[in-house]
């Protein structure tokens, strides 16, 4: 008896120990605001800004109604709403500035999609064409499911990477025939997707299938040949991921 005892007091210990040990909101969201800050040094000027626009434009309202202090109560949880929106926004350009040019990028960006979507950071095709497996100026294809269909990803070289995603368009069109296939080239150029504009230019796109019909063709695409084996793990040197949980303070 006194065993049992003595080991639901260590579990409960342990437990209040674990939920001691891990932050709060507002310290989740002064670590997204320190990590953010390193990458964006006038984050904060733009949250202040952001904060002082609501507050002038809410105490205006409270004025005109003969309201102000109502007006001034209302106007603090919306400053903060607009500071940490504003904070969110800087993360995911500051984010993308980082990725932007580097291997992987598309990948890493692919992955920030929070729902809705079967993605990968992996590539599901690659020309590295060096002995070294050096992918510093090599051609990559990430693969993306949503409702609007595949997706299909390339960065790198372009002649090789529109080699790849043609030979990767048809390997999905022989084990998903049907389902709408989209070909992204990621970069600068006349015709290419910018990365920090990727997630918004797949997710945008008209949906034509339901979740059920998502599954199955998920299933399928699972069948085909992965790269997984030949490529080193983590093909992305920065592992960057779009943390809006340390953003948020959820």
């Amino acid at each position: 008896m006194a065993l049992r005892r003595k080991k639901s007091t260590e579990a409960a210990a342990s437990g209040s120990d674990a939920a001691a040990k891990k932050p709060g909101r507002i310290a989740q969201v002064r670590q997204g605001y320190r990590a953010i800050r390193q990458l964006d040094p006038n984050v904060g000027w733009f949250m202040l800004l952001a904060a002082l626009v609501v507050l002038l434009v809410v105490m205006l309202i409270g004025w005109a109604i003969g309201r102000p202090w109502w007006a001034l109560f209302f106007a603090l949880p919306l400053m903060m709403i607009a500071a940490l929106l504003v904070l969110n926004r800087r993360a995911n350009s500051a984010m993308y500035n980082a990725l932007d040019g580097k291997p992987g990028a598309a990948g890493a960006a692919l992955t920030s999609i929070q729902r809705g979507w079967y993605t990968s950071q992996e590539p599901v095709a690659a020309d590295v064409q060096n002995r070294q497996l050096d992918f510093t100026n090599a051609a990559v294809v990430f693969r993306a499911l949503g409702r609007p269909g595949v997706v299909l990803v390339g960065e790198g070289p372009k002649p090789r990477v529109n080699k790849l995603l043609e030979a990767e368009r048809k390997k999905v069109a022989r084990v998903a025939p049907g389902v709408p296939v989209h070909l992204i080239v990621v970069g600068e150029d006349e015709g290419d997707v910018p990365v920090r504009k990727l997630v918004k230019t797949v997710t945008r796109k008209k949906p034509v299938l339901t979740k059920e019909e998502m599954a199955v063709v998920n299933k399928r695409l699972k069948s085909l040949p992965s790269i997984r084996d030949a490529v080193p793990a983590g093909i992305d040197p920065t592992k960057v991921r779009m943390s809006r949980k340390a953003l948020r303070g959820r």
